[in-house]
């Protein structure tokens, strides 16, 4: 399923809020690295990450999602949620 900007942008602000790069938010977009881009985005912090995103958007992140492609982007991670909420 395609991500929409409002996938986008809401994934964004749990990426910020969870790895506390608050200061990064305004340049992220679709196109963001992540997944060995972003040092915060340890495998600490890829599981927080994880967590973070089943809460806000009533998911589930099995162990095998967990992979470089799915976190490799902002826009990867979108998509994997819009996928997994319809």
């Amino acid at each position: 399923m395609q991500a929409t900007r409002e996938d986008v942008e809401a994934v964004i602000e749990v990426v910020v809020s969870t790895l506390g790069i608050e200061d990064q938010a305004a340049t992220m977009d679709a196109g963001t690295p992540l997944f060995g881009e972003l040092p915060e985005l340890d495998s600490l912090g890829v599981v927080e990450l994880a967590v973070a995103l089943e809460n806000r958007f009533g998911i589930e992140v099995d162990d095998e999602d967990v992979t470089g492609e799915v976190f490799a982007t902002v826009g990867g991670l979108a998509e994997f949620v819009a996928a997994r909420r319809s």
